[in-house]
């Protein structure tokens, strides 16, 4: 069971006060919030493959990341594959659940709550089918995810549901998943 105590200052990583400040500027400036993220993918061998990331193009300028990331993606043995790192959807899963926490923890210190704990656990089905154009009215995707939220929290239950759907409300990676997004697929 959580607690209520708002009347703490709270520490949870999160500079609520720079992301208010940005608001701000966006409004005045909404050119400025007109973001695009960029990953380059180099096939490795059999189904591996390594994402580079860093730099991205923002407040109408091209920007470095302090340092490069990479994500490694692969399928697992049953597939005929080394497995040498997660899947491609499992990497999907990981960034809802990653956009979706970071969000408990910004929604979380804005309103005031301390946060001792957050976990979620996210499952994804899929059914294989599609994927291996065995039957066209299986899609490829998963047909639904489910996203479960272990949180401990100085604040109400009502407040900590609140607080997930809210996060919820505002995860770029949600949307991404739950509306449809035009892609443009091209060779060079």
């Amino acid at each position: 069971m959580t607690t209520q105590t708002h009347n703490v200052a709270v520490s949870n990583g999160v500079n609520t006060e720079a992301l208010i400040g940005a608001r701000g500027a966006f409004a005045e400036m909404p050119e400025a919030a007109a973001f695009t993220f960029r990953s380059t993918c180099d096939w490795v061998a059999g189904s591996e493959s390594r994402n580079t990331i860093n730099g991205y193009f923002g407040l109408g300028e091209d920007h470095s990341r302090k340092q490069t990331f990479t994500i490694i993606s692969d399928h697992p043995e049953v597939f005929a594959a080394p497995d040498t790192a997660p899947t491609p959807t499992e990497i999907v899963l990981a960034a809802l659940a990653s956009c979706l926490t970071g969000g408990v923890a910004a929604v979380a210190q804005h309103r005031g709550i301390q946060l001792h704990r957050v976990q979620a656990r996210v499952e994804g089905d899929m059914d294989m089918r599609g994927i291996l154009g065995m039957d066209s009215d299986i899609r490829n995707g998963f047909s639904a995810v489910r996203v479960t939220f272990e949180i401990e929290a100085d604040a109400s239950d009502d407040d900590i549901r609140a607080i997930v759907a809210q996060s919820q409300k505002r995860s770029a990676v949600f949307d991404l998943l739950t509306n449809p997004t035009n892609v443009h697929v091209a060779v060079a």
